[in-house]
This record gives structure tokens, C-alpha cells and sequence, in this order.
């Protein structure tokens, strides 16, 4: 079994058609499941859980026609997950249980991408890198991780160590490996899911979410995993899976997660 979930079909109109254009490549690449998460802050329905002005600019879609997209697609004999992805921000967990609930979501991705009003993944605010302080930065994002999956509002942890994503790494191995033993260990306590995201390689940083030590401290603690690509254009659909695939196996995983209506199935790796 091989999954994609995690895939952003926003680049072009909520239309069948356009989403034929994903599953295409899915299907050539061997993806068994394939599910589309668009970004929650795209819509006005999700005004209440976060705003800002960058999102404000951007929030120009209906959660329902996105829905909708999804439900023609499986009608037309597609078979095809109708998941979001949502920025966890602190304060906002009644809201956020709340509006879940209010969808026929397969699944929820929780990400952390914002740091107050820093969005540290954007090119427009990179830099800003060049005065932070490293650790102090990543403190700061694996705390908030650490609360959002506190929550358990959410199905899995989208892409867990972005924060590395432009290449800015503290060089302390302690520092990072007592983070990962951490967050592991929160992660099986709460029952998270970890994916295993190629859309680092893409990325300046050049390399698979999450670290080696991260994945090694999530089977320690018996953390279950998914792979995902997070697809922004249909040729980045299960993009660099060989990579994904030989990472899960090395560090031990020889099973994913799959979702339906938000319950979980183990199916083997493959």
C-alpha cells in the first residue's frame, strides 16, 4: 500500500477535470490512496481559526466548492480522500474541534507554519532567518508542535521538522536528538501519526521530513507513519517515493497509516 494525502490541487480551478490531472500521476506512480488536503486559511469558512494579513490576502476560496470537487470526483467513479490541511494556532482549540466536526473530513492535517507573525516556510519573510536565533526559533516551534499534538484534534503531523526548511540548522546533535526523544514521546502518548513528507527534497533544504533521528525516536516510541509528497502541481504527486520508501524501511517501518471518515488502518508498506 502506498498513500498520498497530503496534495494541493489549489494552483488551479475545484474542478474535476484539474483533479483528474493529480490522480493521473497517482495512479502512475502507484498510489493505492490518494487524498487532497488544500490549505484551511484558502477559505472564508475558516476566517474565525486564523488571520493575519498575509492570510487575508489569500482568503479568496469557499470551503464548499472545494468539497464539492471532491464528492463530483468520486460520483464520476474516482476514488479519491477529502482531507485539509490547518496551521495549529495556540488559542484557538475549541474553534478548531468545533469547525472539524463540521465537515466529512477523511482526515485532518495539523501543521505548524507560523511563529506569531513570522511565517518561517515563506520566501517573502526568509529573511528574517538571518537574525533569529536558532535555537530559540526552534524552541519556540517544538513547543507549539508539542501543544498541537497535545490536542489530538488532528490525524497526523504535517511535514514535523519544516521548520528546517531553508537550511537553517542549529549544528548542536544534543540539542536536536533530546528534541526528537521528546517529541516522540509526546507524539505515541497522544496518539499522533507522522508522515513522511518528500516535499523537503524540494525544497532549499534539500532534504526528507522528518530528520533520521526523528523517524528512529518515532519507531522507538512506536510511532505509526504515513508518506505523503505534498503535491502543489500534479507532477509532484508521489514524487521521490523510492526515497520515502527505502527511509521508512531503513529505520525499521514496515507499515503505514491509511484514513477513512477519520478512522485508522495499518496497511503494509509497499
Amino acid at each position: 500500500m502506498l498513500t498520498d494525502y497530503h496534495t494541493h490541487t489549489e494552483r488551479g480551478p475545484y474542478t474535476v477535470s484539474w483533479l483528474e490531472k493529480f490522480l493521473d500521476v497517482a495512479k502512475t506512480r502507484g498510489i493505492q490512496e490518494y487524498g487532497v488536503s488544500e490549505h484551511g486559511y484558502r477559505f472564508h469558512q475558516t476566517a474565525h481559526l486564523f488571520d493575519n494579513p498575509w492570510t487575508r490576502e489569500r482568503r479568496t476560496e469557499d470551503l464548499d466548492e472545494y468539497m464539492e470537487m471532491v464528492m463530483a470526483a468520486r460520483r464520476a467513479g474516482h476514488q479519491v480522500k477529502f482531507g485539509l490541511e490547518l496551521d495549529y494556532i495556540p488559542g484557538t482549540e475549541d474553534a478548531l474541534a468545533a469547525f472539524i466536526q463540521s465537515y466529512p473530513f477523511d482526515y485532518v492535517i495539523g501543521s505548524v507554519h507560523w511563529l506569531d507573525d513570522f511565517g518561517f516556510d515563506l520566501l517573502e519573510m526568509k529573511q528574517r532567518w538571518e537574525n533569529c536565533d536558532l535555537k530559540e526559533t526552534y524552541n519556540t516551534y517544538f513547543n507549539i508542535l508539542t501543544r498541537m499534538v497535545k490536542t489530538e484534534l488532528f490525524d497526523f503531523v504535517g511535514h514535523a521538522d519544516v521548520i528546517k526548511v531553508f537550511g537553517y540548522e542549529p549544528d548542536d546533535i544534543a540539542f536536536l536528538d533530546d528534541w526528537y526523544k521528546r517529541l516522540a514521546e509526546t507524539f505515541s502518548k497522544h496518539h499522533a501519526v507522522v508522515e513522511i513528507s518528500t516535499a523537503g527534497l524540494r525544497k532549499p533544504v534539500g532534504k526528507l521530513y522528518p530528520a533520521p533521528g526523528l523517524l528512529h525516536a518515532c519507531f522507538q516510541a512506536n510511532v505509526p507513519i504515513l508518506i505523503n509528497s505534498d503535491a502543489h502541481r500534479p507532477e509532484d504527486v508521489g514524487a521521490d517515493y523510492d526515497r520515502a520508501i527505502a527511509f521508512a524501511r531503513q529505520t525499521g517501518y514496515q507499515e503505514l497509516v491509511t484514513f477513512s471518515k477519520r478512522q485508522r488502518t495499518m496497511a503494509t508498506l509497499g
